[in-house]
């Protein structure tokens, strides 16, 4: 184990975070703040709003890569350095935290399940797999974006304990990241579950007044 090596890729991991794609994909557009419209969200649902699709996909990938590439960093290079699963665990968390409170845009962050996506992903492939498809199952069938995010937030953790042995071999600090991960999920949509609940959530192609 290397604590410092540790330390500064988990800092790395939350500025590369703390990048708001849907602020500088709409900037580089020539699209308005997405902070300004809609929800108020910079994620790429909310980019959506502004009518473009291109701006909306843009930023759906780079928000998920931007939870991908530092774990997969690590994987690559960190054992070299004394880097493991560990601070695979930790970037991945820390990448996520830094899409929900970007330092680089004072704090106003998105969501966070784009880039939970490219942890997941960057964690164990087929992990990432079962957790998207689990996001557009419910997606199709119900058509509220984020009822698919907290039930694809739910089942990430059990997925990856149930495939233990089976798909992968589980570590337990990757477990108590998609924990916490699924937790600030849950927290970050509480707006939206107070809507599903009164039953004025958006759905998915639905025409905005």
């Amino acid at each position: 184990m290397n604590p410092l090596g540790a330390a500064l890729a988990t800092l790395a991991a939350y500025l590369i975070g703390s990048l708001s794609f849907a602020v500088i994909v709409s900037r580089a557009m020539g699209l308005a703040d997405p902070r300004s419209y809609g929800s108020g969200n910079p994620g790429a649902t909310n980019v959506l709003r502004s009518g473009s699709k291109a701006a909306a996909m843009v930023t759906l990938l780079l928000d998920a890569a931007k939870g991908w590439l530092p774990v997969m960093l690590v994987k690559w290079f960190g054992p070299a350095y004394g880097l493991g699963e560990g601070t695979q665990a930790l970037v991945g968390l820390a990448a996520f935290l830094g899409h929900l409170w970007p330092v680089l845009f004072r704090f106003q962050g998105g969501k966070g399940v784009a880039t939970a996506a490219g942890v997941l992903l960057a964690f164990e492939p087929w992990l990432g797999v079962a957790a998207l498809a689990s996001w557009l199952i419910i997606a199709v069938f119900f058509r509220y974006s984020s009822l698919a995010s907290l039930v694809a937030a739910v089942f990430a953790p059990a997925y990856y304990v149930l495939g233990d042995g089976v798909a992968w071999a589980a570590s337990g600090f990757k477990t108590l990241a998609m924990a916490a991960m699924g937790l600030l999920l849950i927290y970050r949509h509480r707006e939206n579950i107070r809507r599903l609940l009164a039953g004025t959530e958006s759905r998915l192609g639905a025409k905005k007044s």
